[in-house]
């Protein structure tokens, strides 16, 4: 399994992570206690056009005005609103500003983005590898969501989703600038097939349940 799949190029993701560990410890009774830290950055190309972002790192300043700095004149960001069942209002780059600076984009999160060019650009997250026990809440209906950390590969049987019938998830085909066939979860399997999802991408799920769920992951990078 995929499991720490940390570098890997696709059709609309180039990723790069480079990480340092740094290792610290405390004397306690004898007993050394370490932690280790994985930071680095990844590079998320955005195509003409419209696409599903998501940050795959933990920024000091993980706000629009930061992440985004160097987007093009008249790029658009949409984040879905869960709790209203829309989308807020939309957060324009215009004349080197954006319209809500302060609006955040954490990982686990999703939004759409609008490349008003006619050509790609690349956005540089950097930051640090979240690990330990991830909650991510799946609140029921619609909402943007993302993987926590930067891991390619099957929704839930390497990203640690919790599929449950009835779930459908919907990603965006940027290069042809309409969704995929949607994937559905029954009678315990996903129909047609399991999700694939790339470094820095965000996809759409629809909890039909009554009421929200939270996809958890215990993630170490050096497990």
């Amino acid at each position: 399994m995929r499991t720490k799949t940390l570098l890997l190029t696709a059709a609309l993701v180039v990723a790069g992570l480079n990480t340092a560990a740094a290792e610290q410890h405390t004397e306690n009774g004898g007993n050394q206690v370490f932690s280790v830290n994985a930071v680095g950055f990844v590079n998320v190309e955005v195509a003409p056009g419209f696409s599903m972002i998501a940050n795959p790192l933990q920024a000091e300043d993980n706000t629009v005005a930061s992440l985004f700095s160097n987007a093009p004149d008249g790029t658009v960001i949409y984040k879905w609103d869960a709790e209203n069942g829309m989308f807020a209002e939309p957060n324009e780059f215009v004349f080197g500003e954006w319209s809500k600076p302060d609006q955040e984009l954490k990982p686990g999160e999703g939004a759409f983005i609008n490349n008003p060019t006619d050509s790609a650009f690349s956005i540089t997250f950097v930051g640090e590898v979240m690990q330990g026990t991830l909650e991510n809440e799946l609140p029921t209906g619609f909402s943007m969501k993302s993987s926590m950390v930067p891991q390619s590969g099957q929704l839930q049987a390497d990203l640690g989703f919790p599929a449950t019938d009835g779930d459908v998830v919907y990603q965006w085909d940027a290069e042809n600038q309409t969704y995929l066939p949607k994937r559905e979860v029954l009678f315990g399997s996903w129909d047609p097939q399991q999700p694939e999802v790339s470094v820095g991408e965000a996809f759409w799920v629809q909890n039909n349940t009554d009421s929200s769920r939270t996809w958890t992951r215990e993630f170490s990078v050096t497990n």
